[in-house]
């Protein structure tokens, strides 16, 4: 039979082993950030991408109509133009994204206090 002071010194070593638990237990998964090295070369891909694909195109016209690359300056401009404005767009995306994780924190804090 069990006393009562077993019992109570069974509930307590119980506590202590799920509070070790808890300190050693994982963090739960947070949303994946992008450090500032990712955001910066996804932002080089997308200008050498419009760039290429422009490049691509105009070589293609000036070669199927005998042009002097016209065409390939042409929309090499044009594929510059285009990969600054999806680099733009990205960086507005990113910066609502992080505004939006910071009103979201913002009021977190507001709701404890």
């Amino acid at each position: 039979m069990t006393d009562p002071d077993d019992k109570e010194r069974l509930r307590q070593l119980e506590a202590r082993i799920e509070a070790a638990k808890g300190v050693q237990a994982p963090k739960p998964h947070m949303e994946e950030h992008h450090s500032q090295a990712q955001l910066a070369w996804r932002m080089v891909i997308e200008l050498v991408t419009g760039l290429l694909i422009g490049f691509g195109i105009g070589f293609g016209l000036d070669s199927l109509f005998g042009t002097t690359p016209i065409f390939m300056v042409l929309f090499i401009l044009l594929g510059f133009a285009a990969g600054v404005n999806v680099m733009l767009r990205s960086a507005k995306e990113i910066q609502e994204k992080k505004m939006a994780a910071e009103n979201d924190l913002g009021a977190d804090k507001d709701e404890r206090d």
